[in-house]
C-alpha cells in the first residue's frame, strides 16, 4: 500500500507580515486564500541567555549575550544580501524586505549550577533582540518578532529534576506569554500559571496562516490547533512553529509513574499536558544516564500526531529547534506512512555543530513565491570569518520545493 502523503508537501505560501490573529481578521474558510509576491522571513532558535560559548571570535567563555548581539547584527544585514544562484526562490535578487523573525524557544538557559537566574537572561533577551533588530517589511514597518517557549524556558517557570538557582522562575515563560499573548492583565514570574498560561497563537498573512506551538503538538495543543484550523480554509497551507521536532522529546513529558511528579529518579519534566504513554519502555529506576527516559521512543505519542496531520492536509512545513543544527528532512512518522517536510534549527549557542565549529553558525533564511508555489529554504553562515565581523555572509545548503495546488 501507498503511503499517506500530506497533499502539500515542501510548499510555497505567501507572507507579508501581520499580527496575531486577535489583532488581525482571520481567513474565512469559506473563501480561497489571496497569494501575491514572494516574501522573506528569519528563524533562529536557543538564543539560551544564561550561559557561555567555550570560544567566541578569538575569546574563550563567552557570554550568551554577546554572542546573540553578534547575531543580530548579522541578521540586521540579511536585507542587502544577494540571494545565491541556487535556482531557489528569487535566485540572485536583492532580499529586501524581511516580514517577521521567528524564535523557536529556549530565550532563557535553565538557572542550574549559580548560572544566571531567568530574570536576568529574559532582561537580556528583552535589550537586544527588542530594540535592535532592524529588519523592515513591505510597508516599511519592523519586522515582527515571534517567539514561543522551549523546554528551558518553561522548566526553570515549573521546576526541574536538578536544583535551580535560587529555585524556578517564570520570569522568561511570563515574558513570552505577555510578548506574544498580549492578556488584558499581564503576567508576572509570581502569577504566571503554566497549566493555563499556555503559549500558542496564530497568524494569517497574505494567504498563509502561521501556528506557533506550545513546546510540541502534544493533545492539548493539537486540541487548540484544530479548533484554530477549523476557521482556516483547506486550500490555506500552514505552516507549524514548535521548540520540539516532530518526533518529540519522551523526556517532555508528563511522568507516568508514581505521584506523576518531577523527579530526578524518573526524570521526566512534565512540560507536555498529557502523560508518556509507553510505559512499558522505560528503563527501570537507577539505570545509567544514558538509558532513561531520554531514549525512550515515542512511537504511540507520533501515530497520534500523524492522525492529526493526516485530517489536516493543509500543514505544509514543520520549523523546530532543540536539537540544534541545520538540516531540511522530511518527517516520515513511526510508519513512515506519511511525509511532512521540516526545517531543524542552529543554536548560536549550543550547536550539535557549530558549538565547536564556529564557522558554522546559522539561522535560516526562508523564500516563498506563491504565484509560482515554490518555497526556498537556505542556511545563512553568519560567522564564517570569526575574525572578521564585517566579512560577507556566506550561503550554505538550501532547499526549493513546491506547493501542488490543492484538491
Amino acid at each position: 500500500m501507498r503511503p499517506f502523503q500530506t497533499r502539500i508537501v515542501w510548499g510555497a505560501v505567501a507572507l507579508c507580515g501581520g499580527a496575531p490573529l486577535h489583532a488581525q481578521p482571520r481567513t474565512s474558510p469559506g473563501a480561497a486564500p489571496s497569494r501575491s509576491a514572494a516574501v522573506q522571513f528569519v528563524v533562529t532558535s536557543d538564543v539560551h541567555y544564561g550561559i557561555s560559548r567555550k570560544a567566541f571570535r578569538g575569546d574563550s567563555l563567552v557570554p550568551s549575550a554577546r554572542v546573540n548581539t553578534a547575531l543580530i547584527e548579522q541578521i540586521n544585514r540579511v536585507a542587502t544580501l544577494i540571494l545565491p544562484p541556487d535556482s531557489g526562490v528569487r535566485a540572485g535578487q536583492r532580499v529586501g524586505a524581511v516580514d517577521f523573525v521567528a524564535i523557536t524557544g529556549d530565550i532563557a538557559n535553565r538557572a542550574e549550577d549559580g548560572l544566571a537566574t531567568a530574570a536576568t537572561s529574559w532582561n537580556e533577551f528583552r535589550a537586544a533582540w527588542f530594540d535592535s533588530l532592524t529588519l523592515r517589511d513591505r510597508q516599511h514597518h519592523k519586522a515582527r518578532l515571534y517567539v514561543v517557549p522551549g523546554n528551558h524556558d518553561i522548566s526553570n517557570a515549573i521546576g526541574y529534576y536538578r536544583p535551580l538557582h535560587p529555585g524556578p522562575d517564570a520570569t522568561s515563560a511570563a515574558g513570552i506569554f505577555n510578548l506574544m499573548m498580549h492578556p488584558r492583565v499581564p503576567r508576572t514570574a509570581g502569577s504566571y500559571h503554566y497549566a493555563t498560561d499556555r503559549i500558542h497563537f496564530a497568524v494569517n498573512v497574505n494567504g498563509v496562516h502561521l501556528s506557533f506551538l506550545n513546546i510540541w503538538p502534544d493533545s492539548q495543543e493539537r486540541a487548540w490547533l484544530d479548533k484554530d484550523l477549523a476557521k482556516v480554509h483547506r486550500r490555506t497551507p500552514v505552516l507549524l512553529f514548535a521548540h520540539d521536532p516532530p518526533a518529540g522529546d519522551p523526556k517532555h513529558f508528563t511522568n507516568p509513574l508514581g505521584t506523576h511528579d518531577i523527579n530526578p529518579t524518573d526524570r521526566f519534566e512534565n512540560l507536555l499536558s498529557e502523560r508518556y504513554k509507553d510505559v512499558a519502555t522505560i528503563p527501570v529506576a537507577g539505570a545509567p544516564k544514558d538509558s532513561t527516559v531520554a531514549k525512550a521512543p515515542t512511537d504511540i505519542e507520533q501515530r497520534a500526531f500523524v492522525a492529526f496531520l493526516k485530517d489536516h492536509s493543509n500543514i505544509a512545513a514543520y520549523f523546530h529547534g532543540h536539537n540544534n543544527h541545520n538540516e531540511f528532512y522530511d518527517y516520515r512518522g513511526p510508519d513512515h506512512d506519511i511525509t511532512l517536510p521540516t526545517v531543524r534549527i542552529d543554536s548560536p549557542m549550543k550547536g550539535a555543530v557549530s558549538a565547536t565549529d564556529e564557522t558554522k553558525l546559522s539561522f535560516a533564511l526562508v523564500t516563498i513565491d506563491a504565484a509560482r508555489h515554490r518555497m526556498t529554504v537556505r542556511e545563512v553562515l553568519w560567522n564564517s570569518a570569526p575574525m572578521d565581523a564585517s566579512a560577507p555572509i556566506i550561503f550554505g545548503a538550501s532547499r526549493t520545493v513546491s506547493l501542488p495546488t490543492a484538491h
